[in-house]
């Protein structure tokens, strides 16, 4: 069983406790639920492109920064102007919660991704009722019919919807109308090996009516210019802030050096 198997294995255990704890009606009781929800393909689409990640630790990195507060971070990461914020709800493998997406919504009014590995609609409620404005869905763990049904009931509750995909297989398996944005993993999930090139390789398959997002393994402005050129819109980023002393101001900077490399 490889580290991918065994974390939705676990999480297929955790959803069915929650919902034995927690009821849907308590989570559409919740203050957030009914707030508006901010667009994140449209946040990308005017500036800088980049969701910048909230991220503790990894199956692959084991912890990469627990020294700052979800608020310092993301507030950080919001002054320095990322179009989004990815958060980490996942416990046993990445130190996240859902918590942290509560804090995260206190603290900034950028568009939040909930960070998870989504199989059922209760965690899509979960996602609306503590502040997300989009999801996850990743291609490799779910059938056609499941991304079918999580993501046209998360864009019922105006929950914009990330298809993270890593083959042409999965790509043709997941498209349909009910999603927003198709993310490339260039990181694979098994092995944890990251590669621009999965970008590249892909990027003409996807229809230009999705927003494409490029995920993992961007760790220079060169990069994000290189996945312009491929016509990528987003660029989704954790580790290369996250392990830094200043997540907020590696960004600031990140970005003030890719605004200097247009021209």
């Amino acid at each position: 069983m490889n580290i991918l198997d065994k974390i939705i294995a676990d999480k297929k255990r955790e959803i069915e406790l929650k919902k034995s704890i927690i009821s849907v009606k308590q989570l559409e009781g919740s203050d957030l639920f009914g707030r508006r929800t901010v667009s994140l393909s449209e946040s990308i689409k005017t500036s800088s492109g980049i969701i910048a990640e909230h991220k503790r630790k990894s199956p692959s990195k084991a912890t990469i920064n627990s020294s700052f507060s979800v608020e310092e971070v993301v507030r950080g990461y919001e002054k320095a102007g990322a179009s989004g914020i990815s958060v980490l709800t996942d416990s046993k493998y990445f130190g996240g919660s859902l918590e942290d997406l509560q804090l995260a919504r206190a603290s900034v009014q950028t568009p939040l991704l909930r960070k998870e590995f989504v199989m059922d609609e209760f965690q899509i409620l979960e996602a609306k009722s503590n502040g997300a404005d989009a999801i996850l869905l990743i291609a490799s763990v779910l059938a056609r019919t499941e991304i079918k049904q999580l993501s046209e009931f998360a864009q019922a509750l105006s929950l914009e919807v990330l298809l993270e995909i890593h083959n042409v297989e999965e790509l043709e398996k997941a498209i349909m109308p009910s999603l927003d944005l198709i993310g490339v993993n260039n990181r694979n999930l098994k092995s944890f090996e990251t590669s621009l090139k999965n970008s590249f390789d892909l990027a003409d398959k996807i229809p230009n009516e999705f927003v494409k997002i490029s995920e993992s393994g961007i760790d220079a402005p060169n990069d994000i210019l290189e996945l312009k050129k491929y016509g990528f819109n987003g660029f989704l980023i954790g580790e290369t802030f996250m392990k830094t002393e200043n997540p907020g101001q590696t960004l600031e900077n990140f970005i003030a050096e890719m605004d200097s490399k247009k021209y």
